[in-house]
């Protein structure tokens, strides 16, 4: 099992002399946790000078987020120490390092890792006024975490090889045996098995299992990532493949005439992750941690995000880039998770080898 699968799994982890740290879907940070955590200022307001240090653990790779910290340091003046990684192992780092953690921000590339590190007691409650800027969907229902970018599970398919009108309105119309040895997937693939998360808390853990049993009786062809799915969907090789968006969108840049394009399901096949950032109680920065946060949901980071890495802007004012549905076009089967429940990976972990799918 690889580690990045290590945080969420209950009781791996332990903070503050060895109390293990249960990711259940119920615990919350208790009133204690709320009383001790330093609780950022915004820039300019009473709370003191804004500090010319930030420290940083991101699960997002340099190349897709290294020339906005660039910006962020130019604009401001300060030093950002970042540490990438992989967002698991940094989630399960910040778990261990406990007190004595030096991050203050937390920039993970999935809505689980911040869920099970607000569950730890680990992140303080962010401000009304970086929190309204974004959709309830996108950010934490005890405001301890925010969404900045969003991705889309989608079904891209070959044109050449696949109709529209094909192409069924639920996830569960995969299953079907006319999809027998056209179908393309990645079981090992932390989003996918995001979905399948999200899949079982949506519709349960029976009707997880028979989409799984289905789509492996169809024998769907496996792949180690998104992209490869994309690229093999290029050849002709696989009519559809369950994918992120924005890796077509990635791939079309370069790629123009490639005969890809998106299918958005009706249901949780449509699933809204996000990108996001939580500023921890044991933050030595607060108040720079928070400008940061700031500046990744103005303008010019949402900007960034449409046009650089072809995600979906969280905050309002700016539209994403390529043939992409809108948030407000996509089912509300899609949005109604509570994103921070989808850090239970354990009993998706089991699933899928139960399944003999992983």
């Amino acid at each position: 099992m690889k580690r990045r699968q290590f945080v969420y799994l209950t009781g791996l982890a332990t903070i503050s002399g060895g109390l293990a740290i249960a990711c259940d879907g119920n615990q919350t940070p208790t009133a204690g946790d709320e009383a001790t955590s330093p609780q950022a200022t915004p820039a300019g307001t009473t709370g003191g000078a804004l500090e010319k240090e930030l420290v940083i653990y991101s699960g997002r790779n340099e190349k897709l987020i290294g020339e906005l910290v660039k910006q962020f340091e130019q604009q401001t003046n300060a030093k950002l120490q970042v540490r990438y990684g992989d967002t698991a192992e940094l989630a399960a780092a910040i778990l261990e390092e406990g007190a004595n953690s030096p991050a203050d921000v937390f920039f993970a590339q999935d809505a689980g890792a911040l869920g099970a590190i607000q569950k730890a007691g680990k992140a303080i409650e962010l401000p009304s006024s970086i929190l309204n800027q974004v959709a309830q969907s996108y950010r934490s229902p005890q405001g301890r975490w925010v969404g900045v970018s969003g991705r889309v599970r989608v079904v891209d398919y070959n044109t050449n090889l696949v109709k529209p009108a094909e192409l069924p309105a639920s996830i569960f119309g995969f299953t079907e045996p006319k999809w027998k040895n056209r179908i393309g997937w990645a079981p090992t693939n932390g989003s996918f098995q995001s979905f399948v998360t999200a899949l079982r808390i949506s519709e349960g853990e029976e009707r997880a299992r028979k989409w799984l049993e289905g789509i492996k009786a169809n024998n769907a062809k496996v792949y180690p990532n998104n992209l490869s799915i994309v690229e093999a969907l290029s050849r002709g090789e696989v009519g559809v493949g369950f994918v992120n968006h924005y890796y077509l969108e990635q791939f079309k840049r370069k790629n123009a005439q490639a005969p890809v394009e998106h299918h958005f399901t009706n249901d949780v096949g449509s699933l809204v992750n996000v990108a996001g950032v939580a500023i921890l109680n044991t933050a030595k920065h607060p108040n720079i941690a928070q400008r940061f946060v700031e500046f990744l949901l103005s303008k010019n980071g949402q900007d960034y995000f449409a046009n650089k890495t072809f995600e979906y802007p969280l905050a309002s004012g700016v539209v994403p880039k390529g043939n992409l549905k809108s948030l407000d076009q996509l089912p509300k089967q899609a949005k109604a998770i509570d994103l921070s429940n989808l850090s239970d990976l354990d009993a998706t972990l089991k699933l899928l080898q139960q399944v003999q799918v992983i």
